[in-house]
């Protein structure tokens, strides 16, 4: 499944209000099922560039190419969110 620019903004605003970043991950499984999400710690993802970053937190894109996972600036690639933050 792939994402639009409105949906990654929606995703965005997801993680703002959201309690916790987990809670923000369930609450993107719930609404995207077609799109996996994770939350790993900040320093996984250090030097990567987010798509989305709110506060101290961050969505990241994932691709897959149905092999190898590589993060990805274009919504219409991703495959995968992965989160970070408090």
């Amino acid at each position: 499944m792939a994402l639009t620019v409105e949906q990654l903004q929606e995703a965005g605003a997801i993680l703002t209000v959201a309690e916790t970043v987990r809670a923000a991950a369930a609450q993107l499984r719930q609404r995207f099922p077609g799109i996996q999400a994770s939350v790993v710690d900040p320093f996984d993802m250090k030097g990567e560039t987010p798509a989305v970053k709110t506060g101290d937190r961050a969505i990241y894109l994932m691709s897959s190419d149905g092999h190898c996972w590589s993060i990805t600036q274009d919504p219409a690639r991703a495959s995968a969110f992965v989160l970070t933050g408090a």
